[in-house]
């Protein structure tokens, strides 16, 4: 108990005594919470804007914050702060445009326009963006708790029981998972994972010469993973984003700018609200805690699950689900919150990214170096285990962002409409022209920004035949840690099947 102690104070204190961003009268203001504060922000209005998501953000972020920081372990926490901030901070954003325009900022919170949005248009946009900033945060909050305590145990609990026939099994069942439960059939979800374990394996591997390169010389290390990663999931999605808008597929908002001298929480409203965001937490929590479910799936089912409750229980003057009614708000947007923390389980106790968003925590710590997200990042050493040090220090910023998101999250998301109607037409292009920058300004390479414009080719065909692409960048990811360890395996049980 004093050894876990002992890690938590040095995870804070990584934080809080980390590299120095600037000096503000003699005194040195760590890198790492300022990196969490402008994450939030930036999230929140990502969030904001139509078009745009968090793991957008956080792809054109990863190149520039690498460059700024550089490849040591110190710029670890700093980086980590500004993307779980991101992280965080987008899926309360999401909610504005949901409640101000009936524009859903994020996939997940499209179920929040049934609700909200009607509740802006009957005079009280105040009190809806309120009562979703009540909701995301404690749903977040909630996953967070979870995650501090699952985490460790589940990797504990992996690396006693499991051995490296195990693990390998384990990692072909999560990419299987992943491809069964995403898009609109399983064999879809396998054609893009098969893809993406093809694509991977590519100049790879343990063989004295490269693998299946045809004789390129350019692909005789492989394809960058930036590219590949960013050009499939972020450049396919804003070239089909910039198609739906050519073929003028777009959503109106409709900005109801009826208003109310009565605006803003009620009393009762916390109490009427609470037992929708304790089930919609929970269901968010263990929605996220599976390996590629996603946000969407955790809101719906929130949703369904509590209009049943409302149904019942509701009196003769409470607003139906669908017309304004607060616990319909409350219960989609605790259970799209409490998606994020719940997802880092599988990624710091088993190495296996749960949604987008993660796949650029993974992308940061390969990046960087000095931290390898899995079961041995929680072991307890005769030597102070510096990755240990670094989980805490991550737990410690997602405290630090849910309180940032407490306090100063409701006044910026509610400034943040205005970024509702930038047209989309204008935004794309610059988001795509800051994506390709910033990738170029790491890899410095023309090869790396011709394979993002290939992988964008691919990720439009993807979506425009319904094949999702998360699949195929988890498998990506995932390809290396699956072909070591069965390697491994046959190895060491003597080339025994």
């Amino acid at each position: 108990m004093t050894e876990t102690l002992d890690y938590i104070l040095m995870g804070i204190m990584a934080v809080l005594t980390g590299p120095e961003l600037f000096s503000l009268f003699g005194m040195a203001i760590p890198a790492a919470p300022v990196m969490l504060v402008l994450g939030v922000l930036t999230g929140i209005a990502v969030g904001a804007t139509p078009g745009l998501a968090g793991p957008m953000a956080m792809a054109i972020s990863l190149p520039i914050l690498i460059s700024i920081f550089g490849f040591t372990p110190d710029a670890l926490l700093p980086v980590f702060g500004f993307l779980i901030g991101i992280m965080k901070g987008s899926t309360l954003g999401g909610a504005v445009p949901a409640i101000l325009f009936n524009l859903p900022g994020t996939p997940d919170a499209m179920m929040t326009t049934l609700d909200g949005h009607p509740m802006a248009q009957a005079g009280e946009p105040k009190r809806a963006l309120r009562i979703a900033q009540l909701s995301s945060v404690a749903g977040d909050t909630f996953s967070d708790i979870v995650l501090f305590v699952c985490a460790p145990f589940l990797a504990i609990m992996v690396e006693q029981w499991l051995d490296l026939p195990e693990k390998t099994a384990l990692l072909i069942l999560s990419i299987s998972f992943v491809a069964a439960v995403m898009g609109s059939s399983p064999g879809k979800g396998l054609l893009s994972v098969s893809f993406g374990l093809i694509v991977a394996f590519i100049a790879s591997g343990e063989d004295l010469s490269p693998r299946l390169t045809l004789g390129i010389p350019a692909l005789r290390d492989g394809f960058p993973m930036l590219s590949a990663v960013l050009g499939i999931l972020i450049v396919g999605e804003i070239f089909a984003a910039i198609d739906n808008e050519r073929r003028g597929i777009a959503q109106r908002a409709d900005s109801g700018e009826r208003t109310s001298d009565h605006d803003g929480l009620r009393k009762g409203d916390v109490r009427r609200i609470l037992p929708f965001i304790r089930r919609g937490a929970l269901i968010g929590t263990i929605v996220g805690a599976l390996p590629g479910v996603g946000s969407t799936l955790a809101a719906t089912l929130s949703y369904s699950l509590a209009e049943r409750r409302h149904r019942k229980t509701a009196g003769a003057d409470d607003v139906a689900f669908g017309k304004g009614a607060p616990e319909g708000i409350a219960a989609t947007e605790a259970a799209n919150s409490a998606v994020s923390g719940a997802n880092l389980i599988p990624v710091l106790s088993l190495g296996i990214p749960g949604n987008a968003a993660a796949v650029f925590l993974i992308l940061a710590a390969d990046s960087i170096g000095g931290f390898n997200p899995g079961p041995a990042v929680f072991k307890f050493t005769a030597a102070i285990n510096p990755e240990l040090v670094t989980v805490f220090g991550i737990f410690f910023l997602m405290v630090l962002g849910n309180l940032v998101n407490w306090t100063l999250g409701g006044s910026f998301m509610r400034s943040m409409g205005v970024l509702s109607r930038v047209p989309a037409r204008y935004l794309l292009p610059v988001v795509l022209l800051v994506t390709l920058t910033a990738i170029y300004v790491q890899e410095t390479s023309m090869f790396a920004l011709w394979t993002t414009a290939g992988f964008g080719v691919l990720g439009y065909l993807f979506r425009r035949m319904a094949i999702p692409v998360l699949p195929f960048v988890i498998a990506y990811i995932l390809a290396g840690p699956i072909e070591r360890s069965a390697r491994e395996a046959f190895a060491a049980s003597g080339a025994d099947p």
